[in-house]
């Protein structure tokens, strides 16, 4: 850059003519190879004219090497902004990452208005790729213009925008919720709910988004600020998205209601973590270990007794008590077994037919079915979750928290495609 216009000691430089000559005697030292040697403009001996020249008339290789010397000058650093090669771009793109911090301090007004004309043309830049090099360059410094962060902040690519979004400290929590409510690129949620730290504000925002590897992120980030209300809100919600229960049982400011909620959403492994937590009351730590050993009792209670599943729905049947508190249960033990035949007395089919509806693995035809049986979309969201066991993302929600998400005709379809009349 600049900083070699006026240097204490100044070294003689080449002229471009005999910096032109050297090159050509090197390339036929070097027996027809195709590629120019790039010593010269990886020198810092070489001078700024020298290089400047090297960047205007150098191929690709010994472009992209000026692009990377410290001692090119902030007009050839210009120059090489526009350069045919994005390599070369992207070369730059690190280079002048690294000369930015204390460049106003030490150099003058109009180098200084050169770099960082360099920097937003890159910024500007066609790839993607010189893009994403200078996001993750600039990413955590201070001393950028901050047009040029919030450009990259509000990136179509998400390999631009995450970068800048999760560490740069030129954003305001304003920047963060006008990029979350625009939302063009779902992908830059995630960076957002893990910048460190996270303002209430901005946390709020990203709830609202219901984005859930977005939330989950937010949950593990412990320096993310949660207000009480947006806490409640997640685990309300986490009764349909499995993907949020550890996160929130790892969190540290949870609530005694909170974490009873959780308890009562959670399988054996969950309530496990929030037991251990030391931040418990008595009668919080003693309603855990009833949940837990119920958990523990459901999961091999079967066996113990020597009461098999069949057994165990015939019990309840007699007892009237066959419903869908019973089906809830038995789904949150794993109890698939005693799953499998309870929904086929309840919905008067095969317990043959359940199983292959089970094993299909698609969550629409069990929902059908738990509709059929006259159980409710909880029902089915538990056997989603504990029985079929499907990742978060293929879990079927409710709408509006408690609805069946399908019409009655597309439940119909379901059922006759598994020869159940309706």
């Amino acid at each position: 850059m600049g900083q070699t216009s006026s240097p204490a000691s100044p070294a003689p430089e080449l002229d471009p003519r005999q910096a032109l000559e050297t090159l050509e005697r090197r390339s036929r030292e070097a027996r027809g190879a195709r590629r120019e040697p790039g010593e010269l403009a990886r020198s810092t001996e070489a001078g700024a004219d020298v290089l400047h020249y090297l960047a205007a008339n150098g191929a690709a290789a010994t472009r992209a090497a000026v692009a990377a010397n410290p001692m090119a000058a902030a007009v050839t650093n210009r120059l090489l902004a526009g350069d045919a090669d994005e390599d070369v771009r992207a070369e730059l793109a690190r280079k002048i990452a690294r000369l930015m911090p204390g460049l106003s301090a030490r150099e003058s007004g109009h180098i200084f208005a050169l770099t960082v004309e360099t920097l937003e043309c890159l910024a500007r830049d066609a790839a993607v790729k010189v893009r994403a090099v200078l996001a993750e360059a600039i990413k955590t410094l201070d001393c950028v213009p901050r047009d040029v962060v919030l450009a990259l902040a509000r990136d179509a690519a998400a390999a631009v925008a995450a970068p800048i979004l999760e560490y740069s400290p030129l954003l305001s929590d304003a920047d963060l919720i006008e990029i979350i409510a625009y939302g063009q690129v779902k992908e830059v949620l995630g960076a957002i709910a893990r910048r460190r730290p996270l303002g209430p504000d901005v946390a709020d925002r990203l709830v609202q988004s219901l984005d859930v590897p977005a939330v989950a992120a937010l949950l593990v980030n412990p320096d993310a600020s949660l207000r009480k209300e947006t806490l409640d809100r997640i685990v309300a919600e986490a009764e349909e998205i499995s993907a949020w229960h550890m996160p929130l049982a790892l969190r540290a400011d949870l609530s005694a209601r909170a974490v009873r909620r959780i308890a009562a959403l959670a399988g054996a492994a969950i309530i496990e973590k929030l037991a251990a937590r030391n931040d418990l009351s008595d009668a919080t730590r003693q309603h855990l270990n009833r949940e837990l050993r119920a958990r523990l009792g459901a999961e091999g209670g079967d066996a113990a007794g020597d009461v098999t599943p069949a057994e165990a729905v015939a019990a309840a049947r007699a007892q009237g008590l066959l419903d869908g508190a019973f089906v809830e249960r038995a789904a949150q033990a794993g109890q698939r077994e005693q799953v499998v035949l309870a929904l086929a007395m309840l919905a008067h089919v095969t317990d043959r037919t359940v199983r292959r509806i089970l094993a299909a693995s698609n969550p629409k035809p069990l929902v059908a079915l738990v509709w059929h049986a006259h159980l409710s979309m909880r029902v089915a969201f538990k056997i989603q979750t504990f029985v079929m066991k499907l990742p978060g993302h293929d879990v079927l929600p409710a709408r509006g928290g408690v609805g069946f998400p399908l019409t009655k005709e597309e439940m119909r379809w379901h059922l006759l495609y598994f020869n159940i009349p309706v």
